[in-house]
């Protein structure tokens, strides 16, 4: 009896307040619109939260894949170069979907060093081009270069190193205009610049103001030598007709005749030097001792015999 003496109560309890939350509420109406606002709100941050976070990450994802292209990029234009072939405007397409990603996106220090890498591949489409580059296009893709350097300031603000890198890169725009006197000024002001010690463009401003005399000239290289004509192997039979020297031992009362010899070639086909056995010497009188000429009275072995006349007594 005392379980069903408690149940009915409780009935009779939730009819009661049932039957005074008009009343209730209308007196209350204040604090539940304000405790429905503050559930409201925590639940709308709460699924915000979770959904910025997703975005940032894809946003991440999508602008590491946007560097790892410019990146592959430049090794496919320089393998190309290996083999004879122009690749460098391939270099375009990822400077291009880069300033796409600055202006869609709503990290402005993302976008700012979107904007870095944009004018730097649009600097090195240049650089990897193997012709001469016209003045027209220098000018023209330089100054696109400036305008991503100049936004990437603007949108860097708060980020000295980003401010820093895109100052050092209109430096570098200046050089390649051949404004130098610009580019000093503009390497001189990081440089003398206290916001940014300690930054890794204050250290290239300064090697670029030791070294930027070197650049102020071109530099024209000679022409490559003609490569050395390749040798062929001689064929036997242009060795075997080949005509030999044979040199005979020096007389001192002869000069040295020099004879072609029909002998054949040897197996190294090396022209042969044949010196004739002394029995193939020809006689040409008595041999003088030592090889030495010797103006002296003649031998008596070797003077000729003049008979005598015949003289009638």
């Amino acid at each position: 009896m005392k379980s069903e003496h408690r149940h009915e109560l409780k009935t009779n309890e939730l009819a009661e307040w049932l039957g005074n939350l008009p009343q209730w509420s209308k007196d209350n109406l204040t604090t539940i619109i304000i405790a429905s606002a503050v559930i409201v709100t925590a639940v709308i941050f709460y699924v915000w939260s979770i959904y910025s976070k997703k975005a940032i990450a894809e946003e991440q994802l999508e602008f590491t894949n946007l560097l790892n292209q410019l990146s592959s990029s430049k090794t496919q234009v320089l393998q190309a170069q290996s083999q004879g072939r122009d690749l460098s405007f391939i270099l375009l397409q990822p400077a291009n979907n880069l300033a796409t990603f600055a202006q869609n996106t709503n990290n402005d220090q993302m976008a700012a060093l979107a904007l870095i890498k944009r004018a730097e591949a649009l600097r090195t489409e240049l650089h990897y081009r193997p012709g001469t580059v016209s003045q027209q296009d220098l000018t023209e893709q330089i100054n696109k270069a400036e305008a991503a350097y100049t936004e990437a300031i603007r949108k860097s603000s708060a980020n000295q190193s980003l401010i820093a890198a895109a100052e050092f890169g209109l430096g570098l725009c200046a050089e390649e205009l051949g404004n130098f006197e610009k580019a000093k000024q503009i390497y001189q002001d990081i440089v003398t610049n206290p916001n940014l010690e300690g930054i890794v463009a204050v250290a290239a401003a300064e090697h670029r103001l030791k070294t930027m005399d070197d650049y102020k000239q071109k530099v024209i290289f000679k022409p490559a030598p003609p490569p050395p004509a390749a040798s062929l192997p001689q064929s036997t039979t242009a060795v075997a007709t080949q005509p030999k020297i044979q040199i005979k031992p020096a007389d001192a009362n002869l000069a040295v005749p020099i004879l072609p010899s029909q002998a054949p070639p040897t197996p190294n086909n090396i022209p042969e030097i044949i010196l004739p056995a002394p029995n193939n010497i020809p006689d040409v009188g008595p041999p003088i001792p030592n090889n030495i000429l010797d103006f002296g009275p003649p031998a008596p072995n070797s003077v000729s015999k003049v008979p005598e006349p015949n003289v009638s007594k």
